[in-house]
C-alpha cells in the first residue's frame, strides 16, 4: 500500500516539475517577444529623432541613413541601424540633440534587456527535458539583434575661464 502512495507522490512531483518548466519556457518566449517589440519601438524613435536632427542641420547623409533605418526590411534592419549609428557618431552633438542622445541611451537599455531575455530563452530551449518533450514547438527561436553600441555622448560644453 505504501508503494502506491510513493508512486502517486512521484507522479505528482514529476508532473508539477514538467508543468512549471513548460510555463517557464512559455513565459521566457513571451518576454523575449515583448522585448523585441520594445527594441523595435526604441529603434524607430531613435531613427525618427535622427531624421529630425538631420533636417534641422541639413545633413543629407544622416537623413538618408535615418530614412533607410526607418524603412528597412527585417532582414536588413541590423545593417541599417549600424549605418545610422556610424553616421550619428560622425555628427557633432550639442545641446539641441538632447532628445537624440536620450533616445540612444534608452535604445541601449532596450537592447541589453532584449539580449538578456533571448539568452535566457535559448538557454531554456537547450535543456534536455524541454527538447525531449518538445515544449518549444509553439515558439520560434528568438534571435539576437546584433548592432553597435548605440550610446551617443554629446560634445562637451566648454566652460568659460574666469
Amino acid at each position: 500500500m505504501w508503494w502506491v502512495v510513493g508512486v502517486v507522490t512521484v507522479v505528482v512531483l514529476v508532473s508539477t516539475y514538467l508543468t512549471w518548466t513548460a510555463s517557464r519556457v512559455d513565459r521566457l518566449h513571451a518576454r523575449a517577444a515583448a522585448a523585441a517589440k520594445g527594441l523595435d519601438a526604441h529603434l524607430l524613435r531613435r531613427a525618427a529623432a535622427a531624421a529630425v536632427l538631420a533636417e534641422e542641420r541639413g545633413a543629407m547623409e544622416l537623413y538618408a541613413a535615418a530614412r533607410i533605418a526607418l524603412d528597412a526590411a527585417p532582414e536588413e534592419r541590423e545593417a541599417a541601424e549600424n549605418d545610422l549609428t556610424r553616421q550619428l557618431r560622425a555628427v557633432p552633438l550639442d545641446a539641441d540633440a538632447e532628445s537624440l542622445v536620450a533616445a540612444s541611451r534608452r535604445l541601449a537599455v532596450a537592447r541589453q534587456v532584449h539580449t538578456d531575455l533571448v539568452r535566457d530563452a535559448l538557454s531554456a530551449r537547450r535543456r534536455p527535458v524541454v527538447r525531449v518533450l518538445r515544449m518549444t514547438r509553439r515558439h520560434p527561436p528568438p534571435a539576437y539583434f546584433d548592432i553597435d553600441d548605440p550610446v551617443l555622448a554629446p560634445a562637451p560644453v566648454p566652460t568659460p575661464l574666469p
